[in-house]
């Protein structure tokens, strides 16, 4: 009997690359999305039905949740892919923005997840992914709001982790790179416009110059999507899958260096100096 996956965020990007990577792998997908009209999947398996699902309304994560119930009957990977980017200077980023960004990275998440346990639970089992990004690992400039959003999954996913064990759940983390290929950054959209002021303007621009010239390749969707599976398939007690190899160098920098030189080769990757 095929197992059913279920993604949050697969219009575009990282979940649609991951949706059809399950399909391809003979899994069922529920791949939702905000607006479901806009699915581009080409499907003829009748493993594969698309949902509305609204990140940021407990009640429409919880409707989706049971109409792929319905459809297939277990949901076996749950993964919160769902997210929006910013980049700001701090203190010109109003709290608006900032709750926006936290209430579709963080507590969206927290909501999905809070709706599927009882539901994993119920059928002995599961795993929740939740796909959060290098920056949780290694912060940059520019993006702190957007970096706090995804370290507060971080640890949330990594508590539930050990929660959920006793329960036959697992909950794992993806960590993908940055992908210029994807929409992400565009997704973002005009909540950017005037958060970076006038004085942050040298830095802001030499930082990015500096993340167009990145010293690794960046992340692919492929890499996100094969990462994902591997998080759903793995029998291990892995928490963490990296996917990139700029979050691997990342990763290697941070897990594998002191504290001192981590800070220190960050400092200098980030310096106008250099």
């Amino acid at each position: 009997m095929a197992k059913t996956m279920m993604i949050t965020g697969s219009s575009t990007g990282y979940g649609k690359a991951a949706a059809e990577f399950f399909l391809d792998k003979g899994w069922n997908v529920l791949a939702t999305m905000r607006q479901p009209e806009k699915a581009a999947f080409a499907d003829n398996t009748g493993r594969l039905k698309v949902l509305p699902l609204d990140i940021t309304s407990d009640d429409s994560i919880r409707a989706a949740i049971a109409s792929g119930i319905e459809a297939f009957g277990t949901i076996d990977a749950f993964v919160n892919n769902a997210g929006i980017g910013l980049a700001s200077a701090f203190e010109a980023t109003p709290d608006a923005v900032t709750r926006e960004i936290f209430e579709t990275n963080s507590f969206g998440v927290f909501t999905a997840c809070r709706a599927i346990i009882p539901v994993m639970r119920r059928q002995g089992g599961g795993t929740i992914i939740n796909v959060t990004s290098s920056a949780g690992i290694g912060p940059m400039p520019m993006v702190a709001v957007y970096c706090a959003s995804k370290w507060a999954v971080e640890g949330f996913t990594e508590s539930l982790a050990y929660e959920l064990e006793p329960f036959g759940i697992k909950a794992r983390l993806v960590e993908p790179g940055y992908a210029p290929t994807t929409s992400f950054t565009t997704n973002s959209g005009d909540r950017m416009n005037g958060l970076i002021p006038d004085d942050y303007g040298a830095y802001a621009q030499t930082y990015f110059q500096r993340m167009a010239n990145y010293p690794t390749p960046y992340c692919t969707e492929q890499e996100v999507a094969e990462a994902i599976f591997a998080a759903a398939t793995n029998e291990a007690r892995q928490v963490r899958y990296l996917a990139g190899a700029d979050t691997r160098m990342v990763a290697d920098l941070r897990w594998t260096t002191s504290d001192a030189h981590y800070t220190e080769t960050m400092r200098k990757t980030f310096s106008p100096q250099g």
